[in-house]
């Protein structure tokens, strides 16, 4: 998609700091973290938002949260806990259209969310 900002990053149009890649997920550094570490863990392949994932997305879904464990291990948040976030809309807060997936951590969260 030409107009949105996760796949202007995925193909090199925007810079971000890259800190995972493989053919069907790519994980960069939020630009405005909300914790030590957030970072976001992106299909390459364009879905607009979890209500429009279809049945062939179940892999690429369950790997989003593979790449996001290891991270959190390689950011060393795995013993501490860590949370992962997918908005689902506006009303969800999500503002890139464009499904992506939250690792927060590094420190201690708030609790109730919402």
């Amino acid at each position: 998609m030409t107009d949105c900002l996760f796949c202007k990053i995925l193909a090199g149009e925007i810079p971000s700091d890259t800190v995972y890649s493989d053919s069907t997920v790519t994980a960069f550094r939020d630009i405005n973290p909300v914790a030590p570490t957030h970072i976001l863990v992106v299909p390459n392949k364009h879905i607009r938002a979890v209500s429009e994932l279809e049945e062939e997305d179940e892999q690429l879904v369950g790997h989003l949260f593979t790449v996001a464990r290891t991270l959190a291990e390689e950011e060393g948040i795995e013993e501490s806990g860590y949370r992962l976030i997918i908005n689902n809309g506006p009303d969800a807060g999500q503002v890139v259209f464009h499904l992506h997936l939250h690792l927060i951590g590094g420190h201690k969260m708030q609790y109730p969310m919402g």
